[in-house]
């Protein structure tokens, strides 16, 4: 019944709060499959899970939305493709076909496997009939229908092989930023989180401003020093260095604060530790694209997502626009 997977759910909030000495160690073992998710950023991860998805509430409220496998006399198998850009970045779809009530196979990606795999095993442990309801495979077969994450390129090959069956197939997106000038320095403090967060690998992370023609920057570029600590990360440190180098032996003009580069540049992707940016003249002509725009994730600004908020998304804050609750109701 849907009201002992709620129960599982906020079961599941009050372990991922404790220090359990096994979760810690879990998060160890994460942090050393993945060089780019430190423990920094998989403890982020985690309370923002915390904090959006698992509220009592909002839970009941989300889930009296769904048509579960009860009320349809009729489970299904979802198979879930899970992306491994940012740590536990595949949880929402799980908690959807979760509430749902239908079987699902998980695909993880080989870069976040650890944490994925000790949640399933402690919803196993305080349920045992999940065992049947859960599994974690290598390929996805026998599947009524799917819901798989990835680059374009794996979308491509998503496509080919889940066509035949009812599906949501997310590719490459980003976020942008709108500045207006009149920013705090509160708010470009927060908007450094919606750049930097997950070393800027998410779809939610802002990589590319518009900001007013004049603009000075030296106040962001500051702000941003917030995250001076990750120059010191690896994986990031050779992007930022590589992407350096490419700059100054083109003889490109770039802003530095040692942590990040900031480039002029009409694209709204942008490579690991660059964050593009474009002057405009018009506020509302620089914007009259972007709604358009079908790899735009978020937008962020005074009159948007507020500053600092993009890696928070609620519960209906669903990927792609595309409601996941509506799509596993017309199954």
């Amino acid at each position: 019944m849907i009201e002992n997977r709620i129960e599982l759910l906020l079961k599941l909030k009050s372990y991922l709060l404790s220090k359990d000495e096994v979760l810690i160690q879990n998060i160890k073992l994460a942090e050393r499959q993945n060089g780019w998710f430190t423990g920094e950023f998989i403890h982020q991860s985690i309370q923002a899970i915390i904090d959006q998805y698992l509220n009592e509430y909002e839970l009941i409220v989300f889930a009296s939305l769904l048509q579960t496998a009860e009320q349809n006399e009729k489970q299904l198998t979802v198979g879930i493709v899970m992306a491994g850009n940012i740590p536990l970045v595949g949880f929402h779809d799980f908690l959807c076909v979760f509430l749902s009530g239908h079987k699902m196979k998980l695909k993880l990606s080989s870069k976040d496997t650890v944490l994925m795999k000790h949640i399933v095993s402690k919803l196993i442990e305080w349920d045992a009939t999940l065992v049947d309801q859960i599994e974690i495979a290598n390929m996805l077969k026998n599947c009524d229908a799917y819901i798989a994450t990835g680059s374009n390129t794996s979308a491509n090959y998503f496509e080919y092989y889940f066509a035949k069956y009812p599906n949501i197939i997310r590719k490459n997106r980003t976020s942008v930023g709108i500045i207006t000038g009149t920013e705090t320095t509160e708010e470009l403090t927060a908007l450094a989180d919606d750049v930097y967060m997950y070393c800027g690998l998410g779809c939610r992370n802002v990589t590319k401003l518009y900001v007013p023609k004049g603009y000075d920057f030296l106040p962001m570029l500051t702000a941003f020093r917030k995250y001076d600590h990750l120059k010191d990360v690896n994986k990031y440190r050779n992007n930022l260095d590589y992407n350096l180098a490419l700059y100054m032996i083109n003889n490109q003009f770039y802003m530095n604060n040692d942590s990040l580069l900031m480039v002029e540049n009409s694209s709204i992707f942008s490579p690991v530790a660059v964050l593009h940016y474009e002057y405009y003249s018009d506020l509302q002509l620089a914007l009259e694209s972007l709604p358009e725009n079908q790899s735009i994730q978020a937008i962020v600004g005074q009159n948007y997502i507020p500053f600092g908020a993009a890696q928070k998304p609620t519960l209906s804050d669903f990927a792609d626009g595309v409601n996941t609750i509506e799509f596993l109701n017309s199954l």
